[in-house]
């Protein structure tokens, strides 16, 4: 419904969304913090500025802000247009709206000490900073803009009276009106309730309660006139000077009868004709004051149990108002009079001014709430600092706790929000922001609920997720009713200061909901993800990448971090020592500095670290225990065991290199650099012989893991142009070699391994940055082999069925193959043994298949090097940029005495080839079926 139907009399300050709302005053919260709602060491009991009870802090605020004005000028309107029995439902339908967040208001405020701040205390503490700023802004702007209307809406009721263009009393033109006269009019009015709010909550309570009382008298009069005024008829005048006769018919069952159905007709406000949905958005606005009593949180002597027995009281007391009225107008009053002037109270009140000292009773009540309530947000948002140096100010008190420079604040953007003069087009967007505000007391609730914390044990029950999600859904429907242009609005604005929030990294230690939440339903998830389910087709890899120092290897784990396709990513750590010899253990106060490591790398990659006897036992446990469930790593990743001096990346890079503050977990720059020591400069330093290198890869493969060697990888940005991301892998090869190259006699290009190289490389094809890049496999051929063509046509149908795309480049590498001593007879793929130049001659062949592969496996050690250089030089030789280049890894000897060979063959093989990855892959990991 837009505002400017609201078909309100003459006043217009009836149209505003939204009851007035009363943060209490925000006090400093406790050092000691326990549970959700945190339970502060000296309670709110023994703040000397909280003195407010249950009634006069919590009932009073709340039932004059449900009642407001709209008591006074809404009922005929509700009632003439919707009949008695639509009435009543609008009036249950809007009550259990509200009560649902009712409910979430007291289990939230029942969970631990309430502090000053209201609604934005228990949202922020809740759903975090992002989510509490947001939202408590818009909050506070609510309360802004609401005052000013009330402030205008107050000016507007008494120049209809006294004013010299008044309608009524025509005796009473006393005032002269006009754009300034009503401006000064409404600032002198602001001027009062500044007074009442700069001395403090004391005072306020005490006019809050003596509005109580008035507009309580007045509703007693309403309803005694019910019974006392006689029948009468009524003559109804419009501006042109038009009149009718309407009836008060006393209780009549006949009245009742015919005003018990709706009957919707134009509104002779605004000419528009009404519906259930806009009646019922009137309706409904004048219920929403239900957190008046919660925001005086600060200023309650025990927010726990006040708030949730203060706001059932309100809420009920009111609802039963509204019922009455509901029903003796209906029983009392004919449709012509309801329809025809729904300020009809005045007409048949026993004295008339009753109902306009209430109206204005009313309307200074919901300026000064307004006012003091806006201010007690600001003060709560400075605090917390979520907006920097614009609201620092605002952060500073009175001797006795009052925030006066935020009142101070509050009354200068009320001015200016008077200097508009009439905010017909902003009132609609008041209620939207209040329910906006009712709707996150309602997530934060479900948040808590779902996220089954410990510690969030209120002490009322009355609520469940059912409650809280049914309240969401309710304040979100009610929102696009009453407008849905100012509904779009909000939620746009929303996101734009969560955005804004969320860019400044507003820290805190109010804890995160969002945690829980992922805790309670990855575990969840974990439980579901059962590995005996697992396919080849949904196949990822799931790397755990061994890092001695990072200052050497930032450049690797980045790689790695593009290898992972959404895969579990994990960096591994030894460090070496026995925990029976040391007084705690050090590994927990390291986390901090590797994961600030991992923000600062912005790779997505968990942590995992361990203490050991030797880095072998280390890598051992790390891969056993590493992850949970089926997220456990599949893939070691080591970097090469060779002489190569790393460069130290963190003085290559320029975010290692600007000092910065420290982040949210207390690790700045300098202690990040202090904590990971200069890479290594010679043989001394290692904590690992190449025995036991070779023996984690042995280990790997025995565990079923498959294993990748990395070398030259602190070389991979300059070896590429220096130009964009995706610019510089323009005309850059991923070369793949699926063939074992340390035995050119294996049977074929297509086993589990070689499929593994290619999936590898196809994953790093896939990746943004790496797209522009080519992938080239190589086919090795030798000129006398005429099955050449057929090997490149089966290879061609095999890319074709895994979806690869893929240049198949063939390599003649007879003189490599001659220096193996190995000629293949063309097209054979078993070949003939052969002497090797500088190596033992190998026995016969043994048959079988497990002894013919470990015959092949020992023949792998047997080759030369020179046999190795020319295999080196093989690759080197290929045109192009090459970026990275995918090898075959071949199984480590069972020969333990052969690992020092084995590595040396390695060494030799990608000398100088930059950025290589040596794979060894065990599962299947290719599918060609849907």
């Amino acid at each position: 419904m837009s505002t400017e139907s609201s078909p309100l009399l003459s006043y217009r300050f009836f149209r505003v969304a939204g009851a007035a709302e009363m943060p209490g005053a925000a006090q400093e919260e406790a050092p000691l913090v326990v549970g959700v709602g945190g339970l502060a060491s000296g309670g709110p009991h023994h703040d000397p500025a909280r003195q407010l009870s249950t009634f006069f802090g919590v009932v009073v605020p709340t039932v004059l802000s449900m009642f407001s004005i709209v008591v006074f000028m809404r009922i005929g309107f509700v009632v003439g247009h919707a009949g008695f029995l639509q009435s009543l439902l609008m009036l249950v339908v809007a009550y259990l709206i509200i009560s649902l967040t009712v409910l979430s208001v007291c289990a939230i405020s029942t969970n631990g000490a309430v502090q000053a701040g209201g609604a934005y205390f228990m949202i922020s503490r809740t759903l975090g900073p992002e989510f509490g700023g947001s939202i408590g802004l818009m909050f506070f702007l609510a309360n802004v803009c609401a005052c000013g209307v009330y402030v205008l809406g107050l000016v507007e009721a008494i120049l209809d009276v006294f004013g010299a263009n008044g309608a009524e009393s025509p005796g009473a033109k006393a005032l002269p009106q006009g754009y300034l006269y009503s401006f000064l009019y409404g600032s002198l009015i602001l001027l009062l309730c500044l007074v009442v709010c700069l001395v403090g909550a004391q005072i306020y309570s005490k006019a809050a309660f003596f509005i109580f009382l008035v507009v309580n008298i007045v509703l007693i009069t309403i309803f005694a006139s019910f019974f006392a005024v006689s029948p009468r008829e009524v003559v109804i005048s419009r501006d042109s000077n038009q009149s009718f006769n309407a009836f008060f018919t006393g209780f009549n069952i006949s009245t009742l009868r015919d005003n018990m159905y709706a009957r919707y007709s134009q509104d002779y406000t605004t000419n528009n004709i009404m519906s259930f949905a806009t009646v019922f958005a009137v309706m409904f606005n004048g219920c929403t004051g239900i957190m008046a009593g919660s925001n005086m949180s600060g200023e309650l002597k025990n927010a726990s149990s006040s708030i949730p027995r203060g706001t059932i009281i309100a809420l009920v007391y009111t609802f039963v108002i509204y019922f009455l009225l509901f029903f003796m107008t209906s029983f009392t009053c004919d449709r012509a009079l309801l329809q025809g002037d729904y300020g009809f109270f005045r007409a048949i009140n026993v004295w008339p001014p009753f109902v306009l000292i209430g109206i204005y009773a009313a309307s200074l009540s919901a300026s000064m709430s307004n006012l003091i309530g806006a201010s007690r947000i600001l003060h709560a948002l400075a605090k917390d600092d979520l907006f920097g140096i614009v609201l620092a100010p605002a952060k500073r008190v009175s001797k006795g706790g009052n925030p006066w420079v935020a009142v101070l604040y509050t009354w200068a953007l009320v001015q200016l929000v008077l200097l508009v003069g009439k905010l017909n087009t902003i009132a609609g967007i008041v209620t939207v922001f209040y329910l906006v505000a009712y709707a996150a007391v309602d997530l934060a609730c479900l948040a808590l609920e779902w996220a089954s914390a410990p510690n969030f044990r209120p002490t009322f029950q009355v609520f469940s997720w059912h409650t809280c999600l049914l309240g969401i859904v309710s304040c979100l429907v009610m929102m696009f009713l009453i407008s849905p242009a100012g509904a779009s609005g909000s939620l746009g604005l929303m996101l734009l200061l969560l955005g804004f929030i969320h860019l400044r990294s507003a820290a805190s230690s109010w804890g995160y909901i969002s945690q829980a939440l992922i805790f309670h339903q990855v575990r969840k998830y974990l439980l579901l993800l059962d590995i005996r389910k697992d396919h080849v087709k949904f196949w990822r890899p799931q790397i755990l990448l061994m890092v001695a120092n990072p200052r050497g290897g930032s450049q690797l784990i980045k790689f790695i971090n593009h290898l992972k396709k959404g895969g579990l990513f994990v960096l591994g750590h030894v460090e070496i020592g026995d925990l029976d010899t040391m007084p705690s253990d050090p590994i927990q106060a390291h986390y901090n500095f590797w994961l600030s490591l991992v923000d600062k790398l912005n790779v997505k990659a968990f942590v995992d670290l361990t203490l050991s006897p030797s880095v072998r036992q280390g890598t051992q446990h790390l891969l056993r225990i590493t992850g949970l469930g089926g997220m456990k790593p599949n893939t070691l990743v080591l970097g090469f065991y060779d002489n190569c001096v790393p460069e130290d990346y963190f003085l290559q890079d320029p975010a290692f290199s600007q000092a910065r503050e420290n982040d949210e977990f207390g690790v700045d720059l300098t202690a990040l650099q202090a904590h990971f020591p200069s890479v290594r400069e010679g043989e001394s330093q290692r904590a690992l012989s190449p025995a036991e290198y070779v023996a984690i890869i042995s280990d790997a493969v025995k565990m079923h893991k498959n294993v990748c060697l990395a070398r030259y990888f602190h070389l991979l940005e300059k070896e590429l142009p220096s130009s964009s991301s995706k610019k510089r892998m323009e005309g850059c090869y991923i070369d793949v070699w699926p063939l074992n190259l340390l035995r050119p006699d294996t049977p074929t290009y297509v086993d589990i391994c070689s499929l593994f190289l290619l999936q590898m490389a196809c994953i790093l094809t896939m990746v943004s940055s790496w797209k522009a890049a080519r992938l080239r496999i190589f086919l090795c051929v030798e000129s006398g082999d005429v099955g050449w063509v057929s090997k490149e046509e089966k290879l061609k149908e095999l890319l074709t069925k895994l979806r690869i795309k893929a240049a198949i480049q063939t390599v003649t590498w007879d003189q490599v193959v001659a220096l193996h001593g190995h000629q293949q007879a063309g097209g054979d793929s078993q070949g003939k043994e052969g002497p090797t130049s500088g190596a033992a001659p190998l026995p016969p062949r043994p048959p079988g298949k497990e002894a013919r592969e470990a015959f092949l496996n020992a023949a792998t050690f047997h080759v030369t090097d020179e046999y190795l250089a020319s295999v080196n030089s093989l690759l080197l030789r290929q045109g192009g940029q090459t970026a990275v280049r995918f090898l075959y890894l071949p199984r480590p000897p069972a020969d333990t005495s052969q690992y020092q060979r084995y590595l040396e063959q390695l060494e030799v093989l990608t000398t100088g080839l930059g950025p290589t990855l040596l794979i060894h892959g065990l599962t299947p990991v290719t599918c060609t079926e849907l």
